[in-house]
């Protein structure tokens, strides 16, 4: 009866994000400084897919403006969204640590001293990859220097996993602002982008790359989520049911790597959405990690769908940083975390 009232949570909870998710994506592309109804936007889609219709907008602009800016936001912000919330996940489950998060352990900020690096030194080896490639190098070397620091006797305290993030944090501060001083001015406003967070500019190819990263990294956490649920009952227990602990949490670095990585490289850094999402999902229905990490790449997606919507609409001709929406989220939201972990510890080992 128990695993029955979960999998109907597990229905229900779909349905709802999935429902959240479409209107976010039909309110984002309805609203903005050029009014378009919703039924231009769904009769436009109709057409892209070959389905003639009268619903359709005839103003070229108005085509333009949805496929040219708002759909590609859109896209890009799902792939985003879900990116960081599936890291979320995955790096909850491998630190067996609630507070494990890619902003608050410094992941994020690591990626985007990589990036700052590319575009200082201005290294165009890999062509436009370039930047996307130096943003995951930082995120992977901040997640292994977190892992094998936080990690001690086959356990992650919460002091240390915090006191972790702190110092990877002003490391990568104090690189972001060498950065800025010795960057030209061009270089000092992609580094600030990157620093605040926005999904401004977004383009196709931009977030082609996002989409099919997230999906293929998110697609590789799935197939892993057994082994992440054998790894909660202990590590001695995870090895005694065939789990290889040290490839998993290997393997799982890589990935939350590539999923902060792609997110940091095309948006900057955007706290907090790996913390908040895998919680409220986990509470739902919730820590078996299959449907957590589905879930949680549905409400990353829908949350950062409304939170870029008002990031261009709360204050009229500005476009606010997405990053300093979901730090509003997920500020008061972390603290909720600490004081609850304190109670139930008796402490904050």
């Amino acid at each position: 009866m128990r695993g029955e009232a979960m999998v109907g949570r597990a229905v229900t909870l779909a349905i709802v994000l999935a429902a959240l998710l479409v209107g976010g994506v039909l309110l984002s592309a309805v609203i903005g400084q050029l009014a378009i109804g919703p039924a231009q936007v769904i009769g436009s889609i109709l057409r892209a897919v070959g389905i003639q219709n009268v619903l359709a907008p005839q103003d070229p602009i108005l085509e333009s403006t949805l496929w040219i800016v708002r759909f590609p936001r859109i896209a890009i912000a799902i792939g985003v969204g879900a990116a960081l919330a599936v890291a979320g996940a995955v790096m909850q489950a491998i630190f067996g640590n609630p507070l494990a998060e890619p902003g608050v352990v410094g992941v994020s900020s690591g990626g985007a001293l990589g990036a700052a690096i590319a575009i200082v030194i201005g290294v165009t080896a890999l062509g436009s990859a370039t930047i996307a490639v130096f943003a995951f190098v930082g995120s992977l070397l901040a997640t292994l220097l977190v892992y094998f620091v936080a990690r001690a006797n086959g356990r992650t305290e919460v002091v240390t996993l915090l006191l972790t993030g702190i110092a990877v944090n002003a490391f990568a501060g104090a690189g972001l602002a060498s950065m800025l001083f010795i960057a030209d001015s061009g270089g000092r406003e992609q580094i600030v982008f990157w620093q605040l967070g926005s999904l401004n500019g977004s383009s196709w190819p931009e977030a082609g790359i996002v989409v099919i990263a997230t999906s293929i990294a998110a697609a590789a956490a799935l197939i892993l989520a057994k082994q992440y649920d054998l790894l909660a009952l202990g590590e001695r227990n995870a090895r005694h049911l065939g789990v290889n602990v040290e490839r998993l949490r290997i393997v799982s670095i890589v990935l939350v790597a590539l999923l902060t990585g792609v997110a940091v490289a095309f948006c900057g850094i955007i706290a907090f959405v790996g913390l908040v999402v895998p919680h409220i999902i986990r509470m739902a229905i919730g820590p078996s990690h299959r449907p957590l990490i589905l879930a949680s790449a549905f409400g990353g997606a829908a949350l950062m769908v409304y939170s870029d919507l008002l990031a261009r609409s709360v204050v009229v001709g500005a476009d606010l940083p997405i990053g300093l929406l979901t730090s509003l989220i997920g500020g008061p939201f972390f603290f909720f975390l600490l004081y609850r972990q304190r109670k139930r510890s008796g402490g904050w080992a």
